[in-house]
């Protein structure tokens, strides 16, 4: 909780106590949980050195492999370290990692520092869409601090936050709408990301975000949950 606070230096502190910075503890498991933690933490309160040494040492150490939950969450930490073009690379890789709709909140963090990156590159309508991502999911889970962190990043772009966690056809922006119709006639992600109004870059967080706004599983089933939808 005191990530999500603010409060970097207690989070860094207790995340320490599991795993030193700058090395992942052999022989602990629980410190695969905080690599995210510790690394946001160091990053935040110190040298980014330290910080990068904690998600390299993460990374060399293989615990990728582990899950797709660890493969997520070990890129999306070396992306809070690296410049900005190589970060947004690996937060991509590691939104796109297979298998990490099983763990959404990871998914949402990860669209967060995500979102949080691209404001700060100025980036605004992009960073819309990740927070706005994160927000969503953190909605649904009922997790508040999330979720009020996310729409204080949102806040930050200038756009208004309004109730998250919607679901139904009805709940999805024009864009969501857009893309799913797209995704229900058959096109791939490339194929949508080729589109002249979208960022290829927004499209499988948009799909990610759909599947539990319209209670399905399957890009089959998305176009009968479309059917039944009022016209825009």
């Amino acid at each position: 909780m005191d990530l999500v606070h603010g409060r970097f230096e207690d989070a860094y502190l207790h995340a320490s106590a599991i795993s030193p910075g700058g090395e992942l503890a052999s022989h602990v498991p629980t410190a695969l949980f905080v690599i995210m933690d510790l690394t946001e933490a160091a990053a935040r309160t110190g040298p980014t050195a330290q910080a990068r040494a904690h998600a390299m040492a993460a990374h060399e150490s293989g615990a990728g492999a582990i899950s797709p939950r660890l493969a997520m969450t070990v890129k999306a930490s070396v992306a809070l370290t690296a410049d900005d073009r190589r970060a947004l690379d690996l937060f991509d890789e590691a939104l796109n990692e297979p298998g990490t709709d099983r763990w959404p909140f990871e998914w949402a963090r990860d669209q967060l520092a995500y979102g949080e990156r691209l404001r700060r590159m100025k980036c605004i309508r992009e960073a819309r869409t990740h927070l706005g991502a994160a927000l969503d999911t953190f909605g649904r889970l009922a997790a508040r601090p999330w979720a009020a962190r996310a729409g204080n990043e949102l806040r930050a772009t200038g756009l208004s936050v309004g109730h998250a966690g919607g679901s139904g056809p009805a709940s999805l922006t024009p864009q969501q709408r857009e893309i799913a119709l797209l995704a229900a006639a058959g096109l791939t992600n490339r194929q949508i990301g080729e589109r002249p109004f979208l960022s290829p870059r927004t499209v499988s967080t948009h799909l990610h975000q759909l599947f539990p706004k319209l209670g399905v599983t399957s890009r089959a089933a998305r176009r009968d949950a479309l059917a039944d939808a009022p016209p825009d």
